[in-house]
């Protein structure tokens, strides 16, 4: 069994190749080659879950694979991450483990392609100004797709309700900035960070809206990652409403994510108003973005099938050049 830990999953994994993993998983889920079980998640205290979540890619991969993940908010609080995980990917012919990954790092990375992917499906291509909502964890890695997936960007604002942190976050990610030749500046609330944004990525733990969706300029692209149950969104109704709206699976989306689940027990909306998933549009069996004016909405909260597909990216890298721990158990 080959053991990969966070910095290996980093260095064979770089953003542009997960932009693309993540492309590849859902075309394969659009096209019927997976089995994937909606996760058994389930609180481990008043503030905390833990998910089960498996999956079988059939085709072009053909593994099964499982990713072990919980969320602790009061992880923040002592410096460690607040979502944790790991990967197991198995051997299709024996059903043996023959990788384990640091999945908090395959998480961080196949999350923020996932919003990569979707910006570079729907966003309008002269993209200047982006938002940013939430400075955990997994921020760096977002905001590091949405750069990938446009070069264009100038600017990027980033909102924390605790000023503190986007302080430390831009001081973080100043390599980055250098890297893609873009300015990364705090702003004081969520308005002024989502005026005139083309794009904007919130990755919270909130359980309400981050900011207002009336205010969204037309032709904006928005991805909703943070929340994943039905009582949290950080997508108000008033976005929802003005966007053609995508998601990345629509049972796991459908189950779980509060942003439509809240407007539709107020009766104000329903899941037939939803265009559709990112991997009908790569199969061409759905429109995209119609209009640079249009407002578009991805909502994510993620399943096993980007995990198999990233982790068998990573594990055949690995053994191309030589990386990791092999164990026998």
């Amino acid at each position: 069994m080959l053991i990969l830990n966070a910095q290996e999953v980093k260095t064979v994994f770089p953003m542009k190749d997960a932009i693309e993993s993540d492309k590849t998983a859902f075309l394969l889920h659009s096209q019927g080659k997976t089995e994937v079980p909606v996760r058994i998640s389930f609180p481990v205290n008043e503030s905390s879950t833990s998910q089960f979540m498996p999956a079988y890619v059939k085709s072009h991969v053909n593994r099964v694979g499982i990713k072990v993940v919980s969320t602790f908010p009061d992880n923040a609080s002592k410096n460690i991450p607040v979502v944790t995980a790991q990967v197991l990917l198995l051997d299709p012919e024996t059903g043996e483990v023959c990788a384990m990954m640091n999945g908090t790092e395959v998480t961080k990375i196949r999350t923020g392609a996932i919003s990569g992917a979707a910006i570079d499906i729907l966003a309008r291509k002269n993209c200047e100004k982006g938002a940013l909502f939430g400075t955990g964890g997994q921020a760096q890695s977002q905001l590091e797709a949405m750069l990938t997936a446009r070069s264009s960007l100038k600017e990027v604002k980033v909102f924390d309700l605790h000023e503190d942190r986007i302080t430390k976050f831009i001081s973080a990610t100043s390599d980055m900035a250098d890297k893609f030749g873009v300015k990364i500046s705090g702003a004081k609330s969520p308005d002024e960070a989502i005026d005139e944004a083309d794009i904007i990525t919130t990755v919270t733990i909130s359980k309400t809206p981050v900011f207002d969706g009336s205010k969204v300029k037309a032709g904006a692209h928005v991805n909703g990652v943070g929340s994943y149950t039905p009582t949290a969104r950080e997508l108000d109704f008033a976005l929802i409403e003005r966007a053609r709206v995508f998601v990345d699976n629509k049972e796991a989306v459908f189950a779980e994510a509060g942003d439509f689940l809240i407007p539709i027990k107020e009766g104000k909306y329903s899941f037939e108003r939803v265009a559709g998933e990112l991997g009908s549009v790569l199969d061409g069996k759905l429109e995209g973005r119609q209009s640079d004016s249009q407002i578009t909405v991805m909502k994510t909260v993620g399943y096993a099938v980007l995990d198999v597909v990233a982790a068998w990216t990573i594990y055949n890298r690995a053994i191309e050049l030589g990386i990791g721990n092999n164990i026998n158990i």
